[in-house]
């Protein structure tokens, strides 16, 4: 296989497949199972998981929350989402760990970087919920701090489109595909596809980056198995 161990950002919208928010049961399980294909591979797989589908403070800015406690609803979302995940994946015979940064233990373990790292190397699934247990840090900023913490071979950075594009081909059906970027390269060009936080972190760090299409199955395993697919974000 091309990388020992992984991080896999999935963004929350991934669970609610074609609702517009919750948990789409059908969607939850087609993840695991391409989890599950990967721990088969011997690959050790660590997964940070957003909350999108449950809050999102800019959602939800007209709602009177303020920023800081609006960003800590979106924290308990993602550990939510983390434990439907580990349902669905265990489900599916997958030994999985939640590991909180924000202690309930009533749900999770505490998130401990020796902890995490052992389950790793016991072939364990580790989904590291609660963000950064930080506000105003988003998952993609937490993605790449655990990425560097558990001392991952790359982020992959789930996406519902082939990858990076010059412009958000969703509006601009002229957009150019980038199958190559560079870390400073993005942060210039402010791209949204991950926060300037986490590109600055894994570009310090060298932590390289691909943005694929999660949604085409059997995309992951081919990108584990050496196939050049989406855009790959590096120094």
């Amino acid at each position: 296989m091309k990388y020992k161990r992984i991080l896999l950002k999935l963004s929350g919208e991934a669970l609610c497949g074609s609702q517009e928010s919750g948990l789409d049961h059908s969607a939850v399980i087609e993840i695991a199972r391409e989890i599950k294909d990967a721990t088969k591979k011997g690959i050790q797989v660590a997964v940070v998981v957003g909350g999108g589908n449950i809050w999102r403070f800019r959602d939800n800015e007209e709602s009177g929350i303020e920023r800081t406690s609006s960003d800590y609803i979106g924290m308990l979302a993602t550990i939510m989402n983390s434990v439907a995940l580990q349902s669905t994946l265990e489900s599916i015979g997958v030994d999985t760990r939640v590991c909180s940064a924000i202690d309930i233990p009533q749900l999770a373990e505490p998130y401990l970087r020796r902890r995490a790292l052992r389950h790793l190397e016991k072939g364990r699934v580790v989904i590291c919920a609660g963000g950064t247990g930080n506000p105003y840090f988003t998952t993609d900023s937490a993605a790449a701090l655990r990425a560097t913490e558990l001392q991952c071979d790359i982020v992959l950075k789930a996406t519902n489109v082939k990858g990076v594009y010059d412009s958000d081909p969703k509006t601009n059906p002229d957009a150019k595909f980038l199958d190559e970027l560079k870390y400073k390269d993005a942060i210039v060009a402010q791209l949204k596809v991950m926060d300037q936080a986490a590109f600055s972190l894994c570009m310090e760090n060298n932590m390289p980056i691909c943005v694929f299409n999660f949604g085409e199955k059997g995309n992951l395993s081919s990108l584990l198995n050496g196939k050049k697919i989406g855009t790959n974000i590096h120094s």
